[in-house]
C-alpha cells in the first residue's frame, strides 16, 4: 500500500477514514508478521509491546523481561519481584505473564493468588479477555474452552487452567505448573503468613 495514501483523507466520512486506517494497520501487521511472531512468542517484552502498543519501556522492565524469559525456559523456578507501586509489576506478573505463558503452552495450569479474591478475579478477567482477542489468536494456538465463562476460573481447549484466589481462598487439592502470589506492601503481614 502506498505510504502517502493516508495523507489525503479529505472527502471521506469518519467511518471511511477509520476503515482506511484499520486497513493500513492490518497491511502493516501482515507485512511485519513473518518477522515478528517468533520474537513475540519467545520474548516476554516483545509480547507486551505487541498487545500493549502504548507501553513505555523502562530499564527495570528489561530486568523483569530477562527473569520472565528464564522462568518460561525453566532456568529458574522461583522469582520475587520487589518494586514500588505503579511500576507495572502486577500488570506484568498477574496479567501479561499468565497470558504469554498459557499462549506458549495451552496445557499449562496456573494459580493466581492475591491479597483479595476480587483482585485475583479482576486479573483473571483481564487475562481471559486477552487470550480471547483476535491479535492474541494470531500469535498462539491457545483457545478458551467454550463453556469457560467465569473470570476467575477458566480452561483452555487443550486442558490448561487458570484459577484465581484471594487470601483464605481454597486452593488445596489444586495442582499448578505455575503459581503467583502477589503480596502488596500495604497489606497486613498476618494475612499472608499461612502462604509462606
Amino acid at each position: 500500500m502506498p505510504k502517502n495514501i493516508l495523507k489525503n483523507l479529505d472527502g471521506l466520512t469518519p467511518d471511511e477514514s477509520a476503515q482506511l486506517l484499520e486497513l493500513e494497520r492490518s497491511v502493516a501487521l501482515d507485512e511485519a508478521r513473518p518477522n515478528i511472531r517468533p520474537n513475540i512468542t519467545e520474548n516476554f517484552l516483545s509480547f507486551v509491546k505487541y498487545v500493549w502498543p502504548e507501553f513505555i519501556e523502562g530499564s527495570h522492565h528489561k530486568i523483569i523481561n530477562k527473569k520472565f524469559n528464564d522462568l518460561a525456559k525453566g532456568k529458574i523456578k522461583r522469582l520475587i519481584i520487589n518494586m514500588p507501586p505503579r511500576h507495572t509489576k502486577s500488570e506484568f506478573a498477574s496479567y501479561l505473564l499468565p497470558a504469554w505463558m498459557i499462549g506458549k503452552n495451552p496445557k499449562l495450569k496456573i494459580i493466581q493468588a492475591t491479597h483479595t479474591a476480587d483482585l485475583a478475579i479482576d486479573f483473571g478477567r483481564k487475562t481471559k479477555n486477552l487470550v480471547d482477542q483476535a491479535n492474541y489468536k494470531e500469535l498462539f494456538p491457545t483457545r478458551l474452552q467454550e463453556d469457560s465463562q467465569a473470570a476467575g476460573k477458566w480452561k483452555t481447549d487443550k486442558g490448561g487452567e487458570y484459577f484465581a484466589a484471594g487470601v483464605g481462598g481454597a486452593i488445596t487439592g489444586r495442582g499448578a505448573d505455575l503459581g503467583w502470589r502477589i503480596l502488596c506492601s500495604w497489606c497486613r503481614w498476618s494475612d499472608h503468613r499461612s502462604w509462606c
